[in-house]
């Protein structure tokens, strides 16, 4: 397990790398970061939820998608997401980036979420074997059921997740438009 500081990549608009800093003050500063989220479906077509921890230091105990963190420096994005949900979620999948972005969301305690985030899809069909500090519990959902579930009960769901997700069903809906 990694012991050093954790550290984020600062980046520019373009996702070139200008500095790293460590995650806290990333967060409390509102630094623009590099930072991946993960989707894992299964054959049914439905994706992997986890609930965070009670004891983590922002949104505990708020649903979000099957993982998602920051890249270490020098990590390419695809490394960072399946090392990442191996700690998490106790396994690993191969993955593949479909999308990225820009958002920003702030939480009540102060810190602030200014990420470059790179979206990341896989499939597993097993259940995950989740690690307790990190996740509090996990859940199969198809996609409409979770936008049908965030539009009745939004503070659910993690602010970053409710901002992913919807960049994320958009882009799937588009793709099934072009498949057509």
């Amino acid at each position: 397990m990694y012991k050093g500081k954790e550290l984020v990549v600062l980046v520019d608009e373009d996702d070139r790398q200008i500095g790293l800093m460590e995650k806290i003050e990333a967060h409390e500063k509102a630094m623009l970061h590099r930072a991946f989220s993960v989707f894992v479906f299964n054959d049914k077509g439905e994706t992997l939820l986890q609930q965070r921890a009670a004891h983590k230091y922002h949104s505990p105990g708020l649903w979000a998608n099957t993982c998602c963190s920051h890249q270490r420096d020098g990590e390419s994005n695809l490394e960072a997401g399946m090392r990442r949900l191996q700690e998490e979620m106790g396994f690993t999948t191969e993955l593949e980036e479909v999308l990225s972005f820009i958002y920003h969301a702030p939480f009540d305690n102060g810190l602030t979420e200014h990420e470059y985030d790179h979206i990341l899809v896989g499939k597993y069909n097993q259940d995950p074997n989740v690690n307790p500090d990190e996740v509090a519990s996990w859940k199969w959902v198809s996609l409409k059921d979770i936008k049908a579930d965030i539009a009745e009960h939004p503070s659910h769901y993690t602010a970053w997740f409710k901002i992913i997700f919807e960049k994320f069903y958009v882009h799937i809906e588009q793709q099934s438009l072009s498949e057509l």
